[in-house]
Formats: C-alpha cells, structure tokens, sequence
C-alpha cells in the first residue's frame, strides 16, 4: 500500500496497516509531521466542539467514538515508540466574557443536554474554583469533564518512531504528481513521483490519499471521482511560564479561540479560522486579535513568553467533516478533510481505513457519514474483499 501524506492521519494508518502485515511506503511532499499536524493544539473535545446541524452530529458521532479509542490507542503507541504522547484528561472550560456570549453559552449548555452529553453548568464563582487564573469577569461557563487534550508534536514523533520500527517505508521530500489507474480494469496501478531526473513510477495495488489541505490537487483522477478539499489557515502562539505549570489545568475555549496546557508549562494558544488559500504566513492582525481575547479571560497569559508564532492549513471540505472510505477507482482510498479534528480522529481513522482494506473485516456503519461519494458523482467501486498482498503492494 502506499499512503500519501505524512502528517497525523497517514502516520496513523501506516502503522495500524503494518501492524495488520501489509507492507507499507509512506510519501511525503515535504517532512514528514510538519505541516498542519504539527502545529495543532491537540485538543480531543468532541463535546466541547459539537455544533448544530447534520453535519455536526455526525462530526459528534465520529469524535465520541475516537475519543473512546485514545487511551488505548496513546497506551499501545507509548509501549512501541518508548516515548510520552502528553495525554492529559483534565476536561475543557467554555466561557462566557458578556451578557450576549452568556446567552449564547446558555443555548449551547441546552443543545448538549439535548443530546444527552456529559456537560456541567458552572456560575462565574465555580469557574474560578476551578481555574483562578480566570478574570473576575467571566459569567458563565460550561465544562466538558470528558474532553481531553494530547500534545501533537510528541504524540508525531511518536508515530514516526512507530512507523519505522514497524518497518514502513519513509520518504520526505517526495510529490506525488499524479495516481495511475488501469483503465481497462477501473483500479489504482500506482502514483507517479516527481523526482531528480524527471519521473518515477511506483506500483502498488492500494493508494490511500491523505494529503491533508492538498489532497484535491493530486492528479490523474476523472473530474466526476476527485474530493473538494480546500485549505483553512490557522494562526497561534506556543507559549511557556518560565515558573513552570500551574496557570491553567483545563482547556479553556471562548469565543474566537482556545488556550491549551501542557504538562511541562507551556500553552497553545489558538486559532484564527481564515480562508486564505495556500497561504499561511503568520499575521501581526491574526496574533493581536488572540492574545487580546485571551488576556480578557486569562490575564496571567500576558507574563507568558512566546516561544513560536506559527500558521497550517485545515483540510477542509464542503460539509467540513471528513472523506474517509473508498473511492471511484478500486483499490483508491481516502481519508482526509478532517478540518479541525484531525489529531481527535486519528484513532479511529486508521480503525476504518484499515477495517476496509483487511480480509472478512465488515464495513463499520460510521463510513456512510463520511463517505467520499457525498461529494462525487462517480458510482462508488465495489470494496475488494481480500487485503492486498505482500507481492501485490510497495514493499
């Protein structure tokens, strides 16, 4: 099998397929854990970040189920890779700075409760018993005990060391140009690679696309089976307390931005939402507007150092909830899109992709809510019903 992409979602699914024995090569068009995956916050909030609509519930459908998955998941990574992931299940705040963003937090704690998801209801008094840090001039909040966060740059070296004892094959700095198809037959026979002298091809029996915000611009599709996936830019600030941890325990979310501890004293703090294109450079706008919103909530952020300015790209897709599950061409595989949740979705991601590519593993019921096909009017292939070979794949 080949995986393009080599952020959170095709390491993930590189090594859960290499454990399952498939051989795996796994290409990246720059380095490998360094583009959007890398500078996520890291937050597993599913409940925190329900929103209305179809779309956002089965977003919460996912989420809820992934979330289920990362202990196991963080346990069974931290025993191959021999390093920390920064798992901490110290739940999520949501506050409330005004009368308007109160009524709204009200509306919020109601449609929870709806749905019947584990959230509390907390007065001004209560918030700050629980983080005094916060400002006195809070309202309301709301805490999700059950929302969690990881740190996505160790949990990224983690999956790197794990991939290659595992035996995946690596390879940086390596653009796909294009997916090869038989097309006498409407399957995958491989990708062509940009390379030195010009082009390389490479054969492989299954291509998992999970390029992340570049996904749509791979070639060698028909129109009719390409997925839109567009790129949403996010700016934040990585920030430490020289006098170590203790400032914040919980996520705090609010209106416009988020800020994330980490165990060792250092925060994210995060994230604008702007439809830029392909650019992601770091804005003086974009860092003023956070640091403002969050010395209103948090005064003590402004004694914080700033250790990084940095901006990614979101895969997103018109619903913004994710592509995962077969494409127009037998043997092609998606597994991208996932916005804001692709660190949340990781778990449960690779579960799928590898369910559907593992001999007598029955399709879960989750892929109908994010299959490619939403998006696509190419009739979906027939799922093969046997996993690929060691001769049939790239070794």
């Amino acid at each position: 099998m080949v995986v393009i992409g080599g952020g959170v979602i095709g390491l993930s699914v590189a090594w859960r397929a290499r454990q399952r024995g498939m051989s795996v090569t796994l290409l990246e068009r720059d380095a490998i854990a360094q583009g959007a995956s890398r500078v996520a916050a890291g937050m597993l909030a599913p409940v925190a970040e329900v929103e209305f609509g179809e779309a956002g519930r089965r977003i919460l459908d996912l989420g809820l189920r992934s979330a289920e998955m990362w202990p196991a998941f963080a346990a069974a990574l931290e025993a191959v890779a021999e390093t920390d992931v920064g798992l901490l299940s110290t739940g999520t705040l949501l506050v409330a700075r005004d009368d308007d963003e109160a009524r709204e937090l009200e509306r919020q704690i109601a449609f929870r409760e709806s749905l019947g998801l584990r959230a509390e209801r907390l007065r001004p008094s209560q918030a700050r018993e629980r983080e005094p840090a916060l400002a006195p001039a809070v309202r309301l909040a709301l805490e999700a005990p059950d929302d969690h966060s990881v740190d996505p740059r160790r949990l990224l070296a983690a999956l790197r060391g794990a991939c290659e004892s595992s035996g995946v094959r690596l390879r940086e700095h390596t653009r796909v140009l294009g997916i090869d198809s038989d097309a006498g037959h409407g399957r995958v026979a491989g990708v062509t690679l940009a390379c030195e002298h010009g082009v390389e091809k490479l054969p492989a029996a299954q291509v998992l696309v999970a390029a992340g915000a570049w996904a749509g611009q791979i070639e060698g599709l028909p129109a009719d089976a390409r997925v839109p996936v567009r790129p949403v830019k996010g700016q934040l600030l990585r920030l430490r307390d020289p006098a170590g941890p203790g400032l914040l325990r919980r996520v705090v979310r609010f209106a416009g931005g988020y800020l994330v501890p980490r165990a060792d004293g250092r925060y994210v703090l995060g994230a604008t939402m702007e439809e830029r294109g392909f650019e992601q450079h770091p804005t003086a706008g974009g860092v003023h507007e956070l640091l403002r919103d969050a010395h209103e909530l948090v005064p003590g952020v402004s004694e914080l150092e700033i250790e990084e300015l940095c901006a990614g790209l979101r895969p997103g897709t018109p619903d913004n909830a994710p592509v995962i599950g077969p494409g127009a061409l037998d043997g092609l595989t998606w597994a991208t899109g996932h916005h804001r949740n692709g660190i949340l979705l990781a778990p449960l991601t690779a579960e799928l992709v590898v369910g559907l590519l593992t001999a007598g593993h029955p399709a879960d019921p989750l892929l109908r809510s994010c299959t490619p096909h939403r998006f696509t009017s190419a009739p979906p292939r027939p799922r093969t019903e046997h996993a690929p070979s060691a001769a049939a794949a790239v070794s």
